[in-house]
């Protein structure tokens, strides 16, 4: 298998390494915070190479066996190339209107997209339900994937609380911040991610990213249920990687409220389940073990391998269908 991937973040694409497949990724994109590739999200996959999009548009698309893209713009940029389309749906399409202070119809732009999708014959699947509901893409989500073994063995000598989020001033309602402000204030939760108006940089690597879920006691998510899910990638490996968490009260969070994290109906409670933590290393030890028992069984690289390789195949199957529909008309 070869895939042309749009690169929309690293972390995800990097899940990409479980296929058995050769990754062509196009780079340099507009309106990315980083030329090329990051390498302080992850390493380039096995099999890699990066190339930029003209590039891409000049190479036949018998080349790959699927376009992987991210968004709208992803799909229109590489309408030329004539192989199977796979969208892959990362956000909320209220959140996603919230945020450019959109005004179009929302049902409209849910019709729009199915009817172009069916135009080129692409296929569409969602991170999560909720993000695919939102955008009328139906079917079986593609769920991030995070193993265990890929991290260190958890310390948690650092009695403090963790969170990985870039970009928070321009997400603050998305990732419900007055929850967290409140919730955390002078409270030891250290904060990595692409924030320089905050003064917060990103880990150096995916080694030290590592290293930060080992050291720390607890990791934090917050999100409005209107915009973003109950988790996201970061929660994910924080789970793997050996963290009970503590999430503001949300209907899509995997969590099991006492067993694997904690989740708060209010500021109040979320502080008062962070200082429990932090005043009981072994209790965070248990709940850690629990959330990486969680990490394992429900968001795992071989449910991932299996799920990616049938968005493949279903992209392959409507593109060929599409185009025998052309042939015959």
């Amino acid at each position: 298998m070869r895939l042309l991937v749009l690169n929309c973040h690293e972390a995800w694409i990097y899940q990409l390494r479980l296929l058995d497949a050769d990754l062509d990724i196009v780079v340099d994109l507009p309106g990315r915070a980083v030329a090329g590739w990051d390498t302080r999200m992850r390493p380039l996959p096995p099999r890699a190479q990066t190339l930029q999009l003209f590039d891409a548009l000049a190479l036949p698309g018998s080349t790959w066996d699927a376009v992987v893209c991210h968004n709208i713009t992803d799909l229109l940029d590489t309408a030329p190339i004539a192989a199977p389309h796979l969208l892959i749906v990362h956000d909320v399409l209220d959140g996603r209107m919230a945020q450019q202070g959109a005004t179009f119809d929302r049902q409209d732009m849910i019709d729009r997209l199915r009817a172009y999708l069916g135009m080129i014959g692409a296929h569409a699947v969602a991170v999560s339900n909720a993000k695919g509901a939102s955008w009328g893409v139906n079917g079986r989500p593609l769920l991030f994937s995070a193993d265990p073994s890929d991290y260190l063995t958890p310390r948690q000598t650092r009695a403090a609380g963790l969170r990985v989020a870039n970009d928070i001033s321009a997400k603050r309602v998305f990732l419900n911040w007055s929850f967290h402000e409140e919730a955390f204030a002078a409270l030891p939760v250290t904060i990595v991610g692409r924030n320089p108006d905050m003064g917060i940089e990103p880990a150096r690597d995916w080694d030290e990213l590592k290293r930060h879920f080992a050291e720390h006691r607890f990791f934090v998510h917050t999100a409005d249920p209107h915009f973003e899910d109950g988790y996201n990638m970061a929660m994910v490996e924080a789970m793997a990687a050996g963290l009970p968490v503590v999430s503001n009260a949300h209907p899509t969070s995997p969590l099991t409220h006492g067993v694997d994290g904690f989740l708060a109906a209010s500021p109040g409670d979320a502080r008062a389940y962070a200082e429990a933590l932090l005043a009981d290393a072994t209790l965070a030890r248990t709940m850690g073990d629990a959330a990486r028992h969680t990490a394992m069984t429900r968001f795992s690289p071989a449910a991932f391998r299996a799920g990616a390789a049938d968005a493949v195949a279903r992209a392959k199957k409507k593109y060929r269908r599409r185009q025998r529909a052309i042939a015959a008309a």
